[in-house]
């Protein structure tokens, strides 16, 4: 069997080194989830700061998980092919570049703008952190835990995202969301030049540039139109010309990459109902939490007069569920496979969006508090078995791209849950927030089920 490990020295990596190794993507990986989610709690002072209302909003955070899930995979083809080290640091300057641009950002265009970049320089971290995890851990029984730590990890980082935002928008303003990268960014290169070791596929890969242009325009457009839908009206000229556009753009992919020797992205693999099921559990997982946290942002703050550090602390029994959890489900994974922890997300997720499916401006706090912290159980469950699942299902020397497809999937569910519960209440003030955010809450619901049922025909055809 092919490897993808470049120099055979680097099987004889010491597992201290090897964790080591770990330890590193995890820590970029966590700044990166962590900027996935850590903007929500803010959104309200940066639309006073800026003066923009929640479509402009939801802009700022779809403008990073477009970008981010558009070039994931290209980025896991360039570092299987020049080197995943020399990517992976690449993506941390360009990310920390970005991130200082948003922080300076004098109007919300620049923002949006800079947003964009920081998406670009997540994109040569995600699916090459992974890459280079499952490039050192050559023991599949290492690799498993692995994987479930570096999954935990990146679902702890998106659940504390609120929390940290919400204290750092207290003290020291919404542009400390960004100025916080900085010193992360700078450890994360001295450690990587340090203990990463170099690697790359076994060999080079073409680019598909035509793949890449069709599925940027599939997400980026699709997203949009859901985003933009309220305002210009879901029948009006512009929309349908957006609509065929997508379409077109969609059909234009799978014919692309159909007829390709070395796709973007290979459609075989979703012939395979484990895969298919974990890249469509990915997304669910992702919607029913940024759902979450853009619903809860927007109703503490603006239905219920939260100060930010007070909406950020309500999440608190979100970000411990994950905690707690994200763990050990890795463990579980490795024990026993994915079904049992993908149940128990299903399960808990469920619970949690079904608690708030009657919220009105008057729900009591112990209430709210208690369904983030299924929703956080859930989480925390979700993330190692899905990505144990989906990695498992493509050829070890496909690592980068592995990774990518995963991740591509996560960054989806992102984009598509903010566009989908900014477009809820996108025109509500305050006194009609509760209501207009029932169906999200219905929305949470629903992917919690997906998840028992995907877990339901895994254990059947198990």
């Amino acid at each position: 069997m092919t490897t993808t490990t470049t120099p055979p020295a680097q099987a004889a990596l010491s597992a201290r080194r090897r964790w080591t190794v770990l330890a590193v993507c995890c820590l970029s990986m966590f700044m990166v989830g962590l900027d996935t989610t850590i903007v929500n709690v803010g959104l309200p002072a940066i639309g006073r700061g800026l003066d923009v209302g929640t479509r402009s909003l939801e802009w700022t955070v779809d403008a990073y998980t477009i970008v981010l899930a558009g070039l994931l995979i290209s980025s896991g083809a360039l570092a299987d092919r020049f080197g995943r080290r020399r990517v992976f640091q690449c993506g941390l300057m360009v990310f920390g570049g970005a991130s200082l641009v948003c922080a300076a950002a004098a109007s919300v265009d620049a923002l949006v703008a800079a947003r964009a970049v920081q998406g670009v320089g997540a994109s040569m971290l995600s699916p090459v952190a992974l890459a280079i995890v499952v490039n050192v851990m050559t023991d599949p029984k290492e690799r498993a835990q692995a994987i479930g730590v570096w999954a935990s990890v990146f679902g702890l980082s998106m659940a504390l995202g609120p929390v940290t935002g919400g204290a750092l928008v207290g003290v020291f303003g919404w542009r400390s969301l960004f100025w916080v990268n900085a010193p992360v960014i700078v450890i994360a290169l001295v450690l990587s030049a340090v203990f990463v070791p170099e690697s790359r596929g076994p060999r080079a890969r073409r680019l598909d540039v035509p793949g890449q242009v069709l599925l940027t325009a599939v997400i980026g457009v699709w997203v949009g139109v859901l985003i933009e839908g309220p305002r210009i009206g879901w029948t009006s000229p512009a929309a349908l010309v957006a609509y065929g556009v997508a379409s077109m753009a969609t059909v234009g992919f799978v014919g692309v990459e159909a007829c390709r020797d070395e796709p973007l992205m290979d459609l075989r693999l979703f012939r395979s109902p484990v895969f298919s099921g974990a890249v469509l559990g990915a997304v669910a997982v992702f919607v029913a939490l940024n759902v979450t946290l853009l619903l809860n942002t927007l109703y503490l703050q603006q239905a219920r007069g939260f100060t930010p550090l007070a909406t950020g602390l309500a999440t608190l029994p979100m970000a411990l569920g994950a905690t707690v959890c994200a763990p050990w489900s890795g463990r579980l994974v490795g024990r026993v496979g994915p079904r049992l922890p993908l149940s128990l997300a299903g399960g808990f997720i469920t619970a949690g969006g079904l608690c708030l499916i009657g919220l009105d401006r008057h729900t009591g706090v112990p209430l709210l508090l208690f369904a983030y912290f299924l929703i956080g159980i859930g989480f925390g469950f979700a993330n190692a078995p899905i990505t144990n699942t989906a990695v498992s299902g493509l050829p070890p020397a496909r690592a980068g791209v592995a990774g990518a497809i995963t991740s591509t999937a996560r960054q989806l569910g992102s984009a598509l849950g903010i566009a989908i519960a900014g477009g809820l209440v996108a025109h509500t003030g305050p006194a009609g927030l509760a209501q207009a955010s029932r169906p999200g809450w219905f929305l949470v619901a629903t992917c919690g089920l997906l998840l028992l049922l995907m877990a339901r025909a895994s254990r059947s055809k198990g």
